[in-house]
């Protein structure tokens, strides 16, 4: 029998997003909630100057991911796309 995966909720994943939208809408960019797949991995993408910034992926890493990990139960993962 496999285990009940539980998904985790998608308002406050964007709750959690907004805290920091500030920060990253200040220069120039946003982060966007993709959707959360059946196994529990939220996916995200960086909108505009934060889109081609060469800082991005250690923001997300270090930054995004880990807070929303911390943050939101139920999380298995966090993907940036794209």
């Amino acid at each position: 029998m496999s285990e009940e995966i539980l998904l985790p909720d998608e308002k406050a994943i964007e709750a959690c997003l907004d805290t920091i939208r500030p920060y990253i809408q200040h220069d120039g960019g946003d982060v966007e909630l993709l959707g959360v797949d059946e196994n529990a991995v939220v996916y995200v993408a960086f909108r505009g100057a934060c889109a081609g910034c060469m800082m991005a992926a250690a923001d997300f890493s270090e930054g995004i991911k880990l807070l929303l990990m911390d943050e939101v139960e139920n999380i298995r993962d966090v993907m940036l796309v794209g």
